[in-house]
């Protein structure tokens, strides 16, 4: 599945239109997010998570949607569940993003 890419104008409805989400917080400048793109990608194209959306959201462009997770590092990853924040992890390590994902009973 492709990443969705999302700003504070369709955050909530993205949220609310699919019952399972991981957000990648990200901006522009950070290394370690440009690093962590093709793993996500990839993680979304992953079958054990076909029904999960994978979002995309620049921290810095979208300050609601960053609010909403309660962003303190980049990159950072949050997990919703029928709209509703789950968990978050700030990490660059693909097993923490994956382990964060099987929260949502996957």
């Amino acid at each position: 599945m492709a990443v969705i890419k999302a700003t504070d104008n369709d955050f909530s409805e993205i949220l609310n239109g699919n019952p399972k989400v991981v957000v990648k917080y990200y901006a522009d400048w950070c290394g370690n997010c440009r690093l962590f793109s093709p793993k996500f990608k990839r993680m979304s194209d992953d079958e054990q998570f076909t029904n999960v959306a994978f979002v995309d959201v620049n921290a810095e462009n979208s300050p609601e949607a960053r609010k909403f997770a309660g962003v303190t590092n980049l990159p950072f990853f949050a997990t919703f569940k029928n709209g509703k924040l789950v968990d978050t992890v700030a990490a660059s390590k693909e097993e923490a993003v994956r382990d964060l994902i099987h929260k949502l009973d996957v």
